[in-house]
């Protein structure tokens, strides 16, 4: 089978950032599905391995990476009871298996859904990532609920990304909430408002705008970009025994200490913790992939897909990461095998 990938962390502008290579098709065993990949997307935890897992180093084998993926199970292992050979399937892989940028992958059943009926390859691949950390960081890190918290006010921050697309319309339509978003470019302003935000607000002077926008507090704050540049303003502006969830990790230690007085809670969201430690409740990865696969197909929840590009190659990936790491990207980046 036909693969994309690398050998060494290099800039995306070098000849060899990502290399053409062939090698055999893996078959399936226990839980796993062999998928015959029709469309993948890109997210920026694919150019942050890409730029860090093979530093100073040379990978006898090109490793393979990306994590979003549609396309046709072509086999089954022995323990699979999910899906069967032909159906069509979207997920997010395994961090700790090869990736999506091939013809072929192994990904396990328990996190994997079916493909939105009403969507492209492409538009049904741009999903599997955001929709599952968006609808964990809600309900699952924060545990919102549409009984006990319709009404509230959330602020996310970045609601033009991938997650925060995701993330604006799951708390805006499942969980009823008032949502305030952060965005400082005339597009991205707009598309967060065509996502269901009530009010969006510019980022650079975050505590002041939105106080300005008439909240002096906010119920729930999602971090969807720099931890530790807002975590001020997020500690100021978190109301009294509210929640603040990120999912950016960070370089240094959060001064958990500036929540203290508000009985503030503080959560992390890695969408891979269930895969990575094949944690009891894997499957719910499969049920809430299944949950969205209905949101798309009723037209509750739009797609994200902004950008698709042609052809499984080492130069369309260049590509596609190029404009990850401009940092200018709105909504998804897909490319159509």
């Amino acid at each position: 089978m036909k693969a994309v990938g690398f050998k060494t962390s290099l800039p995306i502008t070098s000849p060899d950032s990502f290399v053409d290579f062939e090698l055999d098709k893996p078959s399936p065993k226990g839980h796993e599905l062999l998928i015959k990949i029709s469309a993948i997307a890109v997210n920026p935890v694919d150019y942050k391995i890409r730029q860090n897992s093979a530093k100073d180093t040379t990978l006898e084998l090109p490793k393979i990476i990306g994590w979003d993926a549609c396309g046709v199970v072509e086999a089954v292992g022995e323990n699979v009871t999910l899906f069967k050979v032909g159906d069509e399937v979207f997920y997010a892989g395994d961090l700790n298996k090869p990736g999506c940028n091939a013809e072929f992958q192994l990904v396990d059943e328990r996190i994997v859904g079916r493909k939105p009926k009403n969507l492209s390859n492409e538009a049904a691949a741009a999903m599997p990532l955001t929709s599952l950390t968006a609808w964990e960081i809600l309900f699952d890190r924060i545990r919102i609920s549409a009984e006990k918290d319709k009404g509230k006010t959330v602020l996310i921050i970045a609601g033009a990304g991938g997650v925060g697309s995701v993330a604006i319309q799951l708390a805006k339509k499942i969980a009823g909430l008032n949502v305030v978003a952060t965005a400082s470019r005339p597009q991205s302003i707009a598309w967060c408002r065509q996502m269901g935000a009530d009010v969006v607000v510019n980022h650079q002077n975050l505590i002041e705008e939105v106080r300005n926008a008439g909240f002096e507090y906010v119920d729930f704050i999602l971090d969807f970009v720099d931890t530790n540049g807002y975590w001020d303003a997020m500690a100021e502006l978190i109301k009294p025994q509210g929640h603040i969830a990120s999912i950016t990790g960070s370089a240094t230690p959060i001064a958990l200490n500036k929540l203290k007085t508000k009985s503030a809670s503080f959560s992390w969201e890695f969408m891979y913790t269930r895969s990575i430690f094949q944690t009891e409740d894997m499957i719910q990865q499969h049920y809430i992939l299944n949950k969205m696969a209905n949101l798309l197909d009723e037209g509750i929840i739009k797609h994200t897909l902004t950008q698709t590009l042609n052809g499984l190659s080492a130069e369309t990936l260049k590509l596609a990461h190029k404009q990850l790491e401009s940092g200018t990207t709105i909504g998804k980046l897909a490319i159509k095998y």
